[in-house]
């Protein structure tokens, strides 16, 4: 290729020279400073990511990419992942199936041979350690090369794995990239860090059973988990922060305040025990209060729909391998795995008038989703649950108001739970679904809802859904995790699906019907998912209101029996949580007894309490009362 010079543009409008097919971003970060070339993991190319030793083809806008942005996690875990994977193949003498960076660090699914003996354990971590460690300390370059799909699958021909990828996403004709690194020779389109010696810590952190592309009629394979950090101390801290995360674990809190439990006979589905129950339904009483003030009106629908209700909606063609089907009467059915085509029927049963907009149905109607048994993570994952579902059926016109309102409702919720959140907008995709000027309308009106809102929040373009924008909010823990579970979408396309409309109160019978606009919503998400989002949050430190174990009763002697219970009656009746210890524990023992189960106050109650009629207040949350 001719060298020819070039210019170079940084984010902040300064420019560099360069010579194409020869200046790489690492050149440029280092003619910027010595502590930007080390701290370096990828570069940003006219917008999209590239090799920071691969040389750049014509003028540019670059971007330089550190660990701390998303992007550059994402490519230092990715090649971490080939490093665990090299690690694997010496092993194990495993085929590889794929690596991919997740949310905090990478796997690879492997299959491991049978002469190997048993599945993976954690007796094998130390040695793939030793063997990532001795790939890092090499300093392997990561090598980029392009081949055709039939020079792959000469290649890869010894992988089933790796020839059913190959034949499933490069077309005929057409080629893709490897890299190597090492001994390592692996599909990938990269980009990758320079070489495996940027990565400073490494460690292997847990594994499982997974399936080949996660579907269970496929093989049973081996899923390693690891973790990889430009700095030891950044991974001490990470250390630090899994056995805090340990200690909140809603799995394990759950068992230790019997809260709820699992069973093999229903995977999936949390059993909620009495305590646990208290919970949900403080939850629930919670968002119907602010249904009653915001006016919402709830609804109860069925749990079982014909399946050509799912065709209508759309769900069907995309959604079916996550549904629950069975056969009624030779015909088929599927449980519900959300609420809103229901809601739609609802809407449509009678004709309607602009005059009853918005309209805003609320349900706690319980739903399935047939998620993979390899995904099922405590309440966190399940396949049945409840969510504090709502669909608004408005106007046009109305969209601005009613997400004011719904960003509103948000807020309260989560400021009542002690969570920060952050907002971000997105807009119209690729494929979409109506007219690009509603769209626009809806997404300008989204924009002044948010700036009126005064939260602050982030545009995210193209990655609306291909029936409307949205608002994503994601929430921010004790333990700065983030989720996201509140969701506010605009929704064009099941009106047209379900032919819905009102009366306008033109005059015009031909053009006096409208189609609704449709707001998804929900706060909570699932409300399985949230108890143990907040599970976790609180530490089991339940606040008052949210307690399943608001107050214990200590009488000091069995003498004031008769007066404990008639102290925790009077409680009762007041509406809060109470028990009392009537053990043969000694006093500090039952004291010590409530506060390990977290109980809000402990009432001791002596001799003189019953005379005069009163108890002893201990406060979990105020020391000085102890």
């Amino acid at each position: 290729m001719p060298r020819e010079p070039i210019v170079v543009t940084l984010p902040d409008g300064s420019t560099r020279e360069g010579m194409s097919w020869e200046t790489t971003p690492m050149d440029i970060a280092n003619g910027i400073s010595k502590s930007l070339a080390k701290r370096l993991v990828i570069a940003k190319v006219n917008g999209v990511l590239w090799d920071t030793l691969r040389p750049l083809e014509g003028n540019t806008n670059l971007e330089l990419l550190d660990f701390e942005t998303e992007e550059g996690k994402t490519v230092y875990w990715h090649s971490s992942a080939h490093v665990l994977g090299e690690a694997c193949e010496l092993h194990f003498g495993c085929h590889l199936c794929n690596g991919p960076p997740v949310e905090n660090g990478f796997y690879y699914d492997i299959s491991v041979p049978e002469e190997f003996g048993r599945a993976v354990s954690q007796t094998d971590y130390a040695p793939l350690e030793h063997l990532a460690t001795k790939a890092i300390k090499e300093k392997q370059p990561f090598q980029r090369l392009e081949l055709t799909k039939e020079d792959l699958l000469r290649m890869f021909g010894y992988n089933k794995y790796k020839v059913h990828l190959i034949n499933d996403k490069v077309p005929d004709g057409t080629s893709t990239t490897v890299y190597r690194c090492g001994p390592l020779i692996d599909l990938c389109r990269g980009p990758h860090v320079p070489n495996t010696g940027n990565i400073t810590a490494f460690a292997v952190m847990k594994n499982s059973a997974s399936y080949f592309l996660g579907n269970p009629e496929n093989d049973s394979l081996q899923r390693i988990y690891g973790i990889s950090f430009p700095d030891k101390k950044m991974m001490a801290a990470h250390k630090l922060f899994l056995e805090e995360a340990a200690k909140r674990d809603h799995r394990k809190i759950g068992r230790e305040q019997e809260l709820f439990f699992f069973h093999e006979m229903s995977p999936g589905s949390a059993f909620f025990l009495p305590h646990g129950t208290r919970i949900y339904n403080t939850l629930m009483s919670f968002i119907r209060e602010q249904y009653w003030q915001r006016g919402f009106e709830e609804v109860v629908s069925p749990n079982m729909f014909n399946v050509n209700l799912w065709k209508q909606s759309g769900h069907w063609d995309n959604y079916k391998d996550d549904m629950f089907d069975l056969e009624v009467e030779k015909e088929k059915f599927a449980l519900k795995p959300m609420n809103c085509p229901g809601h739609c029927l609802m809407f449509g049963m009678r004709d309607r008038s602009y005059r009853e907009l918005p309209i805003r149905f609320a349900d706690f109607g319980v739903l399935h989703r047939n998620e993979a048994s390899g995904a099922l993570t405590g309440l966190t994952r399940v396949r049945r649950f409840q969510q504090d579902d709502a669909h608004i059926f408005c106007m046009q016109s109305q969209v601005k108001d009613e997400m004011r309102g719904a960003l509103d409702f948000m807020s309260m919720v989560y400021g009542t739970f002690g969570f920060t959140f952050a907002l971000k907008l997105s807009t119209r995709p690729e494929k979409f679904l109506g007219e690009i000027a509603v769209w626009d309308q809806a997404e300008q009106q989204l924009r002044e809802s948010l700036d009126e809102f005064g939260a602050g929040w982030e545009l995210n373009p193209g990655d609306g859904a291909f029936y409307g924008p949205k608002v994503d909010i994601t929430i921010r823990d004790a333990l700065g995790r983030e989720f996201q579970c509140a969701t506010i979408q605009l929704d064009f396309q099941l009106p047209e699906r379900f032919h819905l409309q009102f009366r306008t109160g033109t005059a015009d019978e031909m053009s006096g019907f409208q189609r609704p606009v449709i707001i998804h919503r929900a706060v909570l998400g699932s409300v399985e998912r949230m108890i143990a989002i907040l599970t976790e949050n609180f530490a089991g430190k339940w606040p008052l209101w949210l307690s399943p174990r608001q107050v214990m009763v200590v009488p000091v002697t069995g003498v004031v029996y008769e007066y404990a219970e008639k102290v925790k009656q009077q409680l009762h009746e007041a509406g809060y949580f109470v028990d009392v210890d009537v053990s043969a524990d000694t006093l500090n023992k039952k004291i010590r007894n409530a506060e390990i189960a977290q109980y809000n106050f402990i009432c001791v109650v002596g001799a003189q309490e019953m005379e005069e009629g009163s108890v002893n207040v201990r406060c979990r949350d105020d020391v000085g009362t102890k």
